[in-house]
């Protein structure tokens, strides 16, 4: 009796009302400190990205790199490897500004049909007693398309500089990799080394495993994007393919505007919204299968993840660092539930939002 009544006597009390306050205390510090951690990365947007996309092209290329080390000195497997990536970057952006530029081209000489099938779509809609058309009707015209069209063309020639400020920051971290390695080898368990190797091991390996299978799925998106604008005589197939190769990197928004374009294109060619609507189908089929049967069984279940947490991280790095964030939100995030798999205090967010403890191991 003595023994419970002392348990529960107002002397031990505050001991777990402290402890509890300390729970909560932690927890507001903790909340607070992400907060001004992303406050920190959309403020400073402009030194983040560039490195996080150099870190990540690293991860890509290093064992190019170091199988050229084995063979010549580390400066010549250095400029290879440069060599290489800036041909790769080189190419890609050429297909990419060609297709974009000869649509972009195409649409704006037929600007003025487009506005005249608004017009009828606004008329049709007013009919109806959809109000909201009028005020669309206000501001989409031939003028805005262009504007819009423009502004995209922009946002493109800007990514020379970025890539320019990349390729600096990826040269100097190729330059690093060795010492960086040997110094965490060395420091063994101390500070964490252990698991910040292992990790970054394991996340560049699964970054390189993701854009193999990334490119595999455009390639075979753009075909077959191609062949189905080609069957249905659209114009610019080639174009269309190329842009939805292009697109297929950003999931989800990615896949969602390489439909949505041919589909509105194909109303201006043949002045009616069912071919619209058929293709709009028949590009969604197309999303359908390689996305939800292709890459799953090209991925394998090494890079699975929930898909909600894919969609959220799309959305929180886009309207971080815009279409930069669309891109590598989803490398972050395989980072992230990398280093909670090796990490046995946050292993169970990898095993919740991840590929499965068995298929891992």
């Amino acid at each position: 009796m003595m023994t419970g009544d002392r348990a529960d006597s107002p002397v031990h009390r505050p001991a777990r009302h402290v402890r509890g306050g300390d729970a909560a205390l932690r927890g507001m510090v903790g909340l607070g400190t992400g907060i001004l951690a992303i406050a920190a990365l959309a403020l400073a947007r402009p030194v983040f990205v560039p490195l996080v996309f150099a870190l990540f092209i690293i991860a890509i290329v290093w064992p190019l790199q170091r199988t050229l080390q084995k063979a010549v000195p580390k400066l010549i497997a250095l400029l290879v490897t440069v060599t290489a990536t800036i041909v790769v970057l080189a190419v890609f952006g050429w297909i990419v500004s060609w297709g974009f530029g000869r649509a972009a081209r195409h649409v704006i000489a037929d600007a003025g049909h487009f506005q005249i099938l608004y017009g009828q779509l606004n008329d049709f809609l007013a009919g109806h007693g959809i109000v909201i058309a009028s005020i669309w009707a206000e501001h989409f015209n031939a003028g805005w398309i262009i504007a819009a069209i423009q502004q995209i063309t922009n946002r493109l020639n800007g990514l020379l500089s970025f890539t320019v400020v990349v390729l600096i920051y990826a040269i100097l971290g190729l330059m690093e990799v060795d010492l960086v390695a040997r110094r965490l080898r060395a420091m063994g368990t101390r500070g964490g080394a252990a698991l910040l190797l292992a990790s970054g091991e394991r996340t560049a390996s699964k970054f390189r495993r993701y854009m193999m299978v990334r490119s595999l799925m455009s390639v075979a998106t753009g075909v077959l994007v191609w062949g189905l604008v080609s069957l249905y005589g659209l114009p610019l197939a080639r174009e269309w393919g190329v842009i939805a190769f292009a697109l297929n990197y950003i999931p989800f928004i990615g896949s969602l505007v390489s439909t949505l374009l041919p589909a509105l294109f194909a109303i201006s060619q043949f002045d009616a919204w069912e071919n619209a609507i058929v293709m709009f189908a028949a590009l969604q089929v197309i999303q359908f299968m390689v996305g939800s049967y292709l890459e799953p069984l090209v991925a394998g279940s090494i890079l699975s993840m929930s898909p909600f947490l894919v969609l959220l991280s799309v959305f929180f790095w886009t309207y971080l660092w815009g279409i930069a964030g669309a891109f590598i939100g989803v490398p972050i995030v395989i980072a992230v539930l990398t280093i909670c798999e090796l990490h046995p205090p946050a292993r169970w967010i990898a095993e919740m939002f991840g590929a499965p403890v068995a298929e891992r191991d």
